[in-house]
């Protein structure tokens, strides 16, 4: 057994709607960072799972007329599907209702309260259903809506409620994490947590007693755990805690990959109770960023979505290849394109770009430029390469460096520089093939043209085993036609870092590019078709449906005529500072004049927006972007990476109905 060991987990996702872009992207980078340390020789252990109890799964049930269970049932296995889909190499999915969990979170339950640490008291404040929080009045919006479900209002709940003594590990807390900086991350969230506990933290409140749903209390059955004491508990339960083989062989944790929004929850209440319990705390937490769409969060409670498999299939039909190299394309830009922690918008032209740039171009055609010469000039046979020269030790410090350096970057989860790195070699060894030009040089010096192809298809070979993590199906077809015995899957960083493992003689297998361009998009007319923005109640038609129902995009005629679509005229719009693509406009509805914040930079400039007449979903959940409340959203076409608002054939009056 390896002695170095690297346990990462994802967040566990809530069941109360299906998975999106943003489960997505956690889970890919999770992958990837297990999937690489496999390949570092780390003895790896990947979890993730879903977060099945609480409030807000038992109302989505008794709306859907099904029990909790089915509906998490239900939703559990839309994950586990999607998974499948993007190629993700979990090796446990837990699931909170599961008995194994259900055991282990009663049982941390009861330490705490053995130890002194858990008492019976009353618990009030601002409560969040959705993200099952309790909020400080001053970081509520606008109406006491939540601070992370932007327009969804919370409640006031006041309740006896069992306390954790969550106050008396202030101090140890700030003195860990002075200790142990690295054990948040990045700087700016260890920064804001670090804040949030040096204004002074409250004792917390642990149970519930509205409602069922959960895991009891195992000396109070009238009380439920809180969920989210329930939920951080999957990371030791899934290891069999406290005596289980894996417990021993994997905690603490080597990472705990989060969003930025429930980092709280993991880096200050999670360490606190395990210290408490006298468990080793997790090595590090690192919470990424959010997704955005057109400047605006990938959300659900604001209707803007993703599905990623439709996402995949979109670009397959596109590219004319299969859904798991389109699937490849969409782990590799996810992470190549938007540095890792910090925010990013997701862009559909971009998104192209790549496939094309880098995968088509960069990786695919390297290898398309190479095989077809060894195969017409050598008959098929890696040829041997002769004395080195020129470039040739260039091509082969690069390589050496840039797989040294893979393992530092993926521990710092620095995904984009990583694949920077990966691509330094590539553009070194195009460089490479383009000077040293063996096509010509076979006419009269065919041992130096051989020696060129190999060093070439050595390259190759190094970035596609550094590859492996991001691109497991489309490497895995690479290897294929470098012909290569041995399967991808046996190798370890280490043969990336040995130049001359592609033995000469080797029996290329010439195939069809992994990687086609993307001349054109198929489907002009959605851009992405996977992107969903409508009402709220559009989105929930998506999801809310009795069990055994199929679940599409169709909603009733009822609930379309609860979308209120109306004429309106922009009347002054201007960027919203500090954004690249966002304009703040106010729009006269008839007599009701509003604020609505939309993305159409760069299709639309604001003053070109000032006197249209304009279609409006005027009855959209208002939402706070930017410190500025929106009510309402511009409809508008969107066709590969253009836009078009919609607007009406006459001159139709302000406040219109659109039927």
């Amino acid at each position: 057994m390896p002695d170095r060991t690297y346990y990462i987990t994802t967040p566990i996702y809530y069941v109360n709607d299906v998975p999106h872009i943003g489960h997505a992207y956690t889970t890919i980078a999770a992958d990837v960072a297990a999937r690489f340390k496999r390949l570092a020789g780390y003895d790896t252990f990947f979890l993730t799972g879903t977060d099945e109890h609480g409030i807000n799964v038992e109302r989505v049930a008794q709306r859907n007329g099904v029990t909790p269970q089915a509906w998490t049932d239900r939703v559990a296995a839309e994950f586990r599907t999607l998974w499948e889909v993007l190629n993700i190499s979990h090796d446990d999915f837990i699931r909170t209702t599961e008995p194994r969990h259900e055991r282990v979170a009663a049982g941390l339950f009861q330490t705490l309260y053995d130890k002194g640490d858990i008492y019976l008291g009353k618990y009030e404040g601002w409560y969040c259903a959705s993200c099952e929080s309790f909020y400080l009045e001053s970081e509520l919006g606008p109406d006491k809506t939540c601070p992370v479900h932007t327009g969804r209002k919370t409640e006031w709940t006041a309740e006896e409620s069992y306390l954790f003594r969550l106050s008396k590990y202030q101090d140890w807390w700030l003195r860990y994490v002075a200790e142990h900086p690295g054990s948040i991350e990045p700087e700016a969230r260890r920064n804001e947590v670090t804040s949030f506990v040096r204004s002074g933290l409250k004792d917390l409140s642990v149970s519930r007693s509205t409602f069922t749903w959960g895991v009891p209390v195992p000396f109070d059955r009238r009380h439920v755990i809180y969920v989210w004491i329930d939920a951080l508990t999957n990371y030791i339960s899934a290891l069999g805690y406290p005596d289980g083989e894996r417990f021993a062989r994997f905690w603490p944790a080597s990472v705990h990959l989060v969003g930025k929004e429930i980092v709280r929850f993991h880096a200050v209440y999670w360490p606190i109770m395990l210290h408490a319990a006298g468990i080793a705390v997790p090595e590090q937490t690192f919470a990424h960023g959010w997704l955005t769409f057109g400047g605006q969060r990938f959300s659900k409670s604001l209707g803007i979505v993703i599905d990623p498999a439709a996402l995949a299939r979109e670009i397959a039909a596109e590219a004319g290849v299969d859904v798991p190299i389109a699937v490849d394309a969409l782990r590799y830009f996810l992470l190549r394109e938007i540095p890792f922690g910090a925010d990013g918008d997701f862009n559909k032209v971009a998104l192209v770009h790549r496939f094309n740039a880098d995968l088509a171009n960069d990786y695919g055609n390297l290898l398309n430029r190479t095989i077809p010469q060894v195969e017409r000039h050598f008959g098929g046979a890696v040829p041997a390469p002769g004395p080195s020269r020129g470039n040739d030790g260039l091509l082969r410090e690069t390589a050496a460096s840039v797989a040294e350096e893979l393992d530092a970057l993926i521990t710092r989860l620095d995904f984009s520089r990583a694949l920077g790195e990966i691509w330094r070699l590539l553009g070194v060894a195009n460089k490479y093939l383009d000077e040293e030009a063996p096509w010509r040089s076979i006419k009269t010096d065919p041992e130096r043209a051989g020696t060129a192809l190999y060093n070439t298809l050595e390259a190759v070979r190094i970035a596609t085993v550094l590859l492996s993590p991001w691109l497991p199906t489309a490497t895995t077809r690479v290897w294929g036609q470098l012909g290569i015995g041995s399967p991808l899957s046996s190798q370890r960083l280490d043969d990336a870092r040995r130049w001359g493992g592609l033995a000469p003689g080797t029996r290329v297998r010439p195939g069809p590019p992994i990687f086609p361009r993307i001349e054109k998009a198929k489907d002009g007319a959605r851009s992405p078709g996977a992107v969903k923005v409508a009402a709220d109640v559009a989105q929930r038609s998506k999801t809310e449906e009795p069990e055994g129902t199929r679940v599409d995009n169709s909603i009733s005629i009822d609930e379309f005529r609860k979308l209120d679509i109306r004429v309106a005229e922009v009347l002054e719009a201007a960027r919203v500072p500090n954004t690249d693509k966002l304009i703040e406009a106010k729009i006269d509805l008839g007599g009701e004049v509003r604020t609505i914040i939309t993305g159409l930079v760069p299709q639309y400039q604001p003053e070109e927006l000032v006197g249209k007449r304009i279609i409006v979903l005027a009855n959209l959940e208002p939402r706070r972007v930017r410190g500025v409340d929106s009510h309402g959203m511009l409809l508008a076409a969107e066709w590969e990476g253009q836009v078009a608002l919609l607007t009406v054939e006459k001159n139709a009056p302000k406040g219109a109905r659109i039927t």
